[in-house]
Formats: structure tokens, sequence, C-alpha cells
């Protein structure tokens, strides 16, 4: 078996550490950026609206995959079609919910609204046509399957290699502290946060920290920085500076309005913190409620007074972050996603 990935630049690490699982199994695996290879109308590269498929045909003739696996639905996808070799679509996010709050945000324009029609189209195609569609958790399958009843939909949850995260010195923050490590490109997701303004004067002794960055940043960051015990850190270098940060905070946070499946939620519980997180979407597929962390309800202020108190008091946040790794480790690690891929790639093939 010969699997050719198409990757976003964002994901190429991890993706180079499923193929690592992936050649350990004796899949023979090529990962590749995508849009080196194909891309279109409307790339933010104008170049590239009149790409032709020259350059994946030759990757298709040298290496000459059986199955190939896109992380995102785009022109690599597309490619992947009219070569009739069979796609496999891992589905991220929430593509239906995040395509209509685009809309009614950052692509309201006439220019954008078109582009986004475009995107669409070219999703939409990549679902239809697809062999397989593996959203990232158990929620989405669910509602992968309200819009694609009849097709072939498995689950392939984001893999994590534990060896990467390990205590590392170097950073020095305020004590005690809460980190929150989360991007600011969907405003859905990033107005969860302003519930803080309403929690964060509650513990004055608490320093809050917030790594990340984003379009919608601005419409939280004047809200939070009121606080003098807030602090935004911008974004870090990864894995090695967000290793630095979570080796520090004394306790994790996920204060989100919509998540599938949150990697830093991983990441803060391999390295032994007590966590916090919204429960939304498939968050609650990545860690146990109360025995590694506290899962919270949306817009509940007092909810998570309560469960910053506890974790501050430090009841059983020894044995939470102990539980935390175990879990990952026996869950998530890269091996064990790697293992269920490969069942999926036989039962289909």
């Amino acid at each position: 078996m010969k699997l050719l990935i198409g990757g976003s630049s964002s994901k190429m690490f991890h993706l180079n550490e499923f193929t690592n699982a992936l050649e350990d199994l004796g899949i023979k695996t090529k990962v590749v950026f995508d849009v080196d290879y194909s891309d279109g109308y409307p790339s933010r590269k104008i170049s590239h609206w009149f790409q032709k498929d020259s350059k994946f045909e030759k990757l298709i003739q040298e290496f000459k995959p059986d199955v190939i696996f896109v992380d995102r639905q785009r022109h690599f996808g597309l490619s992947a079609i009219k070569s009739k070799i069979p796609l496999l679509v891992h589905l991220r996010g929430d593509f239906w919910k995040e395509m209509k709050m685009a809309e009614r945000t950052l692509y309201k324009s006439f220019p954008k609204k078109m582009a986004l029609k475009k995107w669409d189209e070219i999703a939409q195609k990549c679902f239809q046509e697809s062999k397989i569609i593996l959203p990232i958790c158990t929620y989405l399958k669910k509602r992968t399957l309200e819009y694609y009843p009849n097709k072939n939909v498995e689950v392939l949850y984001q893999g994590i290699n534990p060896e990467n995260w390990f205590e590392q010195k170097g950073m020095n923050l305020n004590h005690p502290c809460i980190g929150l490590v989360q991007s600011a490109n969907i405003w859905e997701k990033t107005k969860e946060m302003l519930v803080l303004a309403k929690v964060i004067d509650k513990f004055p002794q608490v320093t809050f920290y917030w790594i990340g960055d984003g379009p919608y940043r601005q419409q939280v960051l004047p809200q939070l920085e009121k606080f003098e015990n807030f602090k935004w850190l911008g974004s870090l270098e990864y894995p090695k500076k967000i290793r630095e940060f979570l080796s520090e905070i004394d306790a994790y946070a996920l204060i989100t309005g919509i998540d599938m499946s949150p990697l830093t939620l991983l990441e803060a519980q391999l390295m032994q913190k007590p966590v916090i997180a919204t429960n939304v979407g498939g968050v609650s597929e990545l860690m146990i409620d109360r025995k590694t962390g506290f899962l919270i309800e949306k817009n509940q202020v007092e909810d998570l007074e309560d469960k910053i108190s506890l974790i501050l008091k430090e009841i059983n946040s020894e044995k939470m972050g102990t539980e935390g790794r175990k879990f990952v480790i026996e869950t998530f690690d890269w091996k064990i996603i790697a293992k269920r891929f490969k069942n999926i790639l036989e039962q289909y093939f």
C-alpha cells in the first residue's frame, strides 16, 4: 500500500509524525504541501489561479500512490478525483458551521463571498467524490452523516507523539497561573473567551496567560487586558516554546465556543497539567471529566469560577495530571491512531 498525503503547511509537523507511524506498519507514505502541486482560484496567490496539474501529474507518476489522503478540502483533492485514485478526506472541523460563520463575519464583501462560494464548491466535490470521509471525532461523525448519510464515514482522531511532551525550563511566569493556548481564527470559538472578563477579577492572585493570535484577537483582547492579572503573550514557536509554557503553568484552560479535537488539550494533559475545558463539539472525547480535569458548559460563569477554585486548591490536581498523561498515551499516541487507520484501509481496500 502506498499512501500520498497532501496537507496544509500548519499541519506538516503532525502529518510527518503520522507518516513515521504508518511507515512502521509497512505503509509506504509520502507527505507534500498540497498547494505546491495543485492550486487555483481562490488561492491568495493570483499566479496560482491559472496553475495546471502538471506538477501533480508528475508526482503521481513518480510515486504511484494507491490512495490519496488530504487534511483539507482544496484543489489537491480535486486533482486526486481527476486522477481516479481513491480519495480520503480527513475532516478537522465542522465545515458547515464554519462556512456559515465565515459568511456572517470575515467574508461579507462581494469578492470574499465569491471566494467562499468557490471554497464551498470545492469542498462539496471532495466530500461527494471521496471514498471515505474521516471526521476527527465522534461528534463530527454525527454532523457529517447529517449531510452525507450514505457515505463511508469513519472517525480518525488527531494523534500525538508523547515523546515530544516533556518538562522543559525556559519561561518564568507569575504563580499561581492558568494558561490558555488557542487561536482566534473563528469567531464562534474565540468569543467564548469573553466569559473570562466576568471571572478574572474574582481571582486577583491568579495570572491568566493567553498564547494565540488571529483575526478576532482585537475582538476580545481589549476586554481582557483591562485586568492587570491577564497577559497576552502572542504566538510562540511550536513545539519548543509551547512546551516551555505548558511546563510552567499550574493549570490549562480551553475556553471555547466550538472545537472538534483541540490538540493543545492533549498536549496539556501530556504535560501532566489539570485541565478545564468548555464542553462543546468533540472536547469531551479528549479528556475524562473529573478524572483528568473539569468540563464546563458554555457561558456558565459560576461553573468556571468553581472549577478554577477547585484546581487552585490543588485537590487531586497532581493526580489529575498523572491520569491525563496516562489517558492521552493510551488513547491518542500516533502508534494507536496509525493502527486504527490501517484497519480502516484494510476494511475498504
